[in-house]
């Protein structure tokens, strides 16, 4: 069986090759290829595989649409909302994905953001470099702030565990109520979490019912002294409505992972000139270790397709 990489799983050559040497080894070839969103490409690239591999490029109905040998969509990453899923499965085509992967990963840039926003870290480190003193950027506490998570799914109840252990209030809004929640997560209306809470941070995943979730309305709702903490998906977002929401003092500050597309983002995007942000280029989920169990779970999921089964089924 000829298996496609479609882009970089974040590994080292020798760590990708430990991975794929049990299949070679069982007659199956690896081609791996640079990363592309030009369709023709992909065609190309899928034409005459079985199987392939991809993170979180785009990867559009057009680009397999004539791969009749396609079987099975390897996705390396949690979300799936940049792959044609509908046209996949019309097609009886398998997906997987790679869900576990960076919970530890996301969850901790999440508090790292909560704490430099807090503590004014990258304002106190210019001043530094300066020469000058922290005058007026006296930062606050983690302890003792409310903390209203949207998502409480893995990455979320993660996220959860670890602002307790820093001695937050924790209040959690989900698409469905979650009776295995610990004690110390309160579960409310979104309404209630907005309004409550000090910092909000998204784990919620990009769908119908999400898109523009977080806009204008919804950020009035918050406090004029809260932050606004996103490392789901940049689309949850009205992008223009938050950058007017720090322009005008709705809100007081932003942490930002994620973003309407996928950095490298234009010079003009207006987060990256609203004040009180903390920007980042979609690294939430990228870390040394969480790569390395991305493509164990990745190559886990090829092995139970290739026994005749399938995990992780999306």
């Amino acid at each position: 069986m000829k298996i496609a990489i479609l882009e970089s799983l974040g590994i080292t050559d020798e760590e990708l090759m430990e991975f794929e040497t049990p299949f070679v080894e069982e007659g199956h070839t690896f081609v791996s290829y640079e990363k592309t969103t030009d369709v023709k490409t992909l065609q190309e690239e899928v034409e005459d595989t079985e199987a392939v591999i991809l993170a979180n490029m785009p990867f559009p109905a057009e680009a397999f649409q004539d791969a009749e040998g396609l079987k099975f969509i390897d996705i390396a990453f949690t979300g799936v909302d940049h792959v044609a899923v509908a046209a996949a499965k019309e097609k009886g085509i398998l997906l997987s994905n790679a869900s576990g992967y960076s919970n530890e990963a996301v969850a901790e840039l999440a508090i790292g953001m909560m704490l430099s926003i807090l503590r004014n870290v990258r304002q106190v480190e210019d001043r530094c470099r300066e020469g000058k003193t922290k005058d007026g950027l006296v930062g606050s506490e983690l302890k003792g702030k409310t903390v209203g998570i949207i998502g409480l799914g893995k990455i979320g109840s993660r996220t959860a565990e670890l602002l307790h252990a820093f001695g937050a209030k924790i209040l959690a809004q989900s698409k469905s109520v979650h009776a295995d929640a610990p004690a110390y997560v309160r579960q409310v209306s979104q309404e209630e979490l907005l309004k409550e809470s000090d910092i909000v941070v998204l784990h919620c995943p990009l769908n119908d019912s999400t898109r523009g979730m977080i806009d204008g309305e919804k950020l009035s709702m918050m406090k004029k002294t809260a932050i606004l903490i996103n490392v789901a998906r940049g689309p949850v977002v009205v992008e223009e409505d938050l950058a007017r929401a720090l322009r005008d003092g709705t809100i007081a500050g932003a942490g930002i992972d994620v973003f309407d597309i996928e950095p490298p983002l234009p010079v003009d995007n207006a987060l990256l000139s609203a004040p009180g942000t903390l920007v980042t280029p979609h690294v939430a989920f990228a870390t040394k270790e969480s790569m390395r169990l991305r493509a164990e779970i990745v190559f886990d999921n090829l092995r139970a397709y290739l026994d005749g089964g399938q995990k992780n089924a999306v």
